[in-house]
C-alpha cells in the first residue's frame, strides 16, 4: 500500500464550505504516482505504458478545508493486462471516499494490451489487498 498526505488549499473548497468533490479525482491521479513509477519509473510521458479505463468515486463523507487528507493507494485486482486501484481518502482517520479506477498496460504505438508479466507483476502483487475497505 502506498500513503500520502494531502494538505488541502483554500481554493479546493466550495460554496458550501467543504472540499469540492471535483479535487478527489485529481488527488486520487496525483496518489496514483507510486504505482506509476513502477511502470515509468522517470514518468516520462513518452515512455507511459498505461491507460484508464474506468473511474468510480464513492463519496461517503464531507471533507474540510485545515484537516490533512491521507490517500491509501493499493490494488484489489490484477489480471493478465488490466488492474484496479483501489483508493481511499481518510480525513481524522476516517474514510470519507472510495474510488476504484481500472489501468490497463498499454503499448501505444501498437495500440494493443500488454500483459503483465515478471519483476513488474510481482512488484504489483507486493501492493495487492483483495479486502474490502472498512471505515
Amino acid at each position: 500500500m502506498f500513503t500520502r498526505t494531502i494538505e488541502p488549499a483554500f481554493y479546493d473548497t466550495d460554496a458550501l464550505g467543504h472540499i469540492n468533490n471535483t479535487r478527489l479525482p485529481a488527488w486520487f491521479e496525483l496518489a496514483r504516482n507510486d504505482l506509476f513509477k513502477l511502470f515509468t519509473p522517470d514518468l516520462n510521458p513518452k515512455q507511459w505504458r498505461l491507460i484508464m479505463a474506468r473511474m468510480e468515486v464513492d463519496y461517503r463523507a464531507e471533507l474540510f478545508y485545515g484537516h490533512d487528507i491521507e490517500i491509501r493507494t493499493y490494488l484489489t485486482r490484477l489480471g493478465n493486462s488490466s488492474f484496479t486501484v483501489t483508493q481511499e481518502a481518510r480525513q481524522h482517520g476516517t474514510l470519507t471516499n472510495l474510488g476504484h479506477t481500472v489501468m490497463v498496460q498499454y503499448n501505444h504505438q501498437e495500440k494493443r494490451a500488454v500483459p503483465i508479466e515478471g519483476e513488474l507483476r510481482e512488484a504489483l502483487t507486493a501492493h495487492l489487498d483483495t479486502a474490502p475497505a472498512s471505515s
